[in-house]
């Protein structure tokens, strides 16, 4: 009896695996376990056309006005990561340029975006039904948010509003994902900020007005209100232009290098304000240039 008790055990193991192995297909590699993969690319625009079409809201200071917009239209965008959370640094969002010259953040309400959107990938992004708007004047999509002072503007989507939405189509090297030349120049241009911001940017010869070889880049005690502090450069009015910093971000403590650098980051806008955001340390190197 026990003999036979062994083996219908063994015959019904046998044929529940056999079962389960019909229903699960092999995975397929080549199509990313993330995002919306049935999204396809019609009705593509550019995202300067996306700001032009947009462009009331997005003149429009969240402290002023109405600075966002439900986009009602079937349209598209494309384009690569040029900065993610990877630092600890840039927040919930990630910075998006098209091969157009378009630039634009994208503020998603999830960590570790740096493991499946690298710097390079590439992505597709259905608007419909997502919001664009300004965050002090800052082109983003989003979803709506109203915080504590009755200001309502364009903030952080869901994550799983996200996955819907956007569909990984390629990627190209993270080292072929070049900064635009910023122009010193022109740091208190009205028409160059509103061109350039949020664009993957490189600022050279500069040198940090506080370093002395222990000021960090945010110490806890300067934190403002969104727990970041700016740093600004020397020969360049903080009002025009800081380097911003979140007192969580992974390189917060570290004093600020001394001496001439160039500096590479996000360079959104807050008001008529340049805010560039590092995203790793590595965006800071000893400057090579005389200019």
């Amino acid at each position: 009896m026990k003999i036979l008790k062994y083996m219908t055990l063994a015959i019904t193991t046998l044929l529940m695996a056999s079962c389960m192995g019909d229903g699960f297909d092999d995975p397929n590699l080549d199509v990313p376990p993330y995002g919306n993969n049935d999204l396809d690319e019609e009705n593509v625009i550019s995202i300067n056309e996306l700001k032009d079409r947009y462009k009331t809201e997005l003149s429009t200071d969240q402290r002023d006005g109405v600075s966002y917009a439900k986009i009602e239209d079937d349209i598209k965008i494309k384009g690569y990561v040029t900065g993610n959370d990877i630092g600890g640094n840039i927040y919930n969002q990630i910075g998006l340029e098209d091969d157009e010259a378009g630039a634009i953040i994208v503020c998603i309400s999830q960590g570790g975006l740096f493991g499946y959107l690298p710097v390079g990938t590439e992505i597709l992004i259905s608007l419909k039904d997502l919001y664009v708007g300004a965050y002090g004047l800052q082109p983003e999509i989003g979803t709506p948010y109203t915080n504590k002072n009755g200001l309502t503007y364009v903030s952080r989507m869901s994550r799983n509003l996200w996955a819907s939405h956007f569909k990984i189509i390629g990627a190209r090297p993270a080292s072929v994902v070049t900064p635009w030349d910023f122009d010193k120049n022109r740091v208190t241009d009205a028409s160059y900020l509103k061109e350039h911001c949020g664009k993957l940017m490189k600022i050279k010869n500069v040198e940090f007005t506080d370093a002395d070889g222990t000021m960090t880049f945010a110490p806890e005690e300067e934190k403002d209100a969104a727990n970041c502090v700016g740093r600004s450069f020397k020969g360049i009015n903080a009002s025009s232009m800081v380097v911003r910093t979140s007192t969580y971000a992974d390189f917060a403590s570290v004093p600020l290098p001394k001496g001439k650098i160039d500096v590479t980051g996000i360079f959104t806008r807050y008001g008529n304000t340049w805010q560039i955001l590092l995203r790793t340390l590595d965006d800071i190197q000893p400057s090579t240039t005389n200019e």
